[in-house]
C-alpha cells in the first residue's frame, strides 16, 4: 500500500539544489554546451540558455532553465526551485523584460517575456503537468503562486 498518496513531494535540501545546480552549469561550460541542455523533443521539455539584464546591476545574468514549445513561443516556470520567493532571474525580466534565448544547437535570439495570466496560464500549467505529474505538489509548497513566463519572439526574430 502506498503510504505517500496525498502528501507534498519531498525536496532536497536547498544546500543540496544549489550544489546540483553549481555543477550543471559546470559541466554545461566544459562541454561546450553539449552535456545536460537538450531541445524540448526529447522529453517533452528541453533546456535552454536565458540572458537577462540584472535589475540592480544593468550586467548580464544567464541561467539555464526549463522550457517547453508552444507555437513559435517559449514557455518557462519561474520556480526558484520551489524554495520561496520568486527566482533572481523572473525579477530581472520583470524589469528588462527583453532577453537573450539560447536553445540548443540554435543561434541566440531577443524574445520578450510576458507573465501568463487567466486562461492562458491554466492552459500552460496544464501542459508543464503533463510532463511533470508531481508539478501541483512542489506549486504547494511555496507561498506564492509560480510565474508561468512566455518568451515570445521578437519581430525579425522569429
Amino acid at each position: 500500500m502506498d503510504t505517500t498518496a496525498g502528501q507534498p513531494p519531498k525536496l532536497p535540501p536547498v544546500w543540496f539544489k544549489h550544489t546540483f545546480w553549481r555543477v550543471h552549469r559546470a559541466l554545461h561550460r566544459v562541454s561546450g554546451g553539449r552535456f545536460l541542455w537538450t531541445p524540448a523533443s526529447k522529453r517533452g521539455w528541453g533546456a535552454l540558455h536565458l540572458t537577462t539584464m540584472g535589475r540592480h546591476s544593468g550586467k548580464d545574468r544567464t541561467v539555464i532553465v526549463g522550457y517547453l514549445e508552444d507555437g513559435p513561443d517559449l514557455v518557462v516556470l519561474a520556480m526558484n526551485g520551489w524554495d520561496e520567493g520568486h527566482p533572481a532571474w523572473w525579477l530581472n525580466l520583470e524589469a528588462h523584460p527583453v532577453a537573450l534565448v539560447q536553445l540548443p544547437g540554435q543561434p541566440a535570439r531577443r524574445m520578450h517575456a510576458v507573465r501568463a495570466t487567466g486562461d492562458e496560464r491554466d492552459r500552460l500549467w496544464r501542459r508543464w503537468a503533463e510532463v511533470d505529474e508531481q508539478l501541483d505538489g512542489y506549486a504547494a509548497l511555496r507561498s506564492v503562486e509560480t510565474p508561468v513566463v512566455v518568451l515570445q519572439p521578437l519581430e525579425g526574430e522569429r
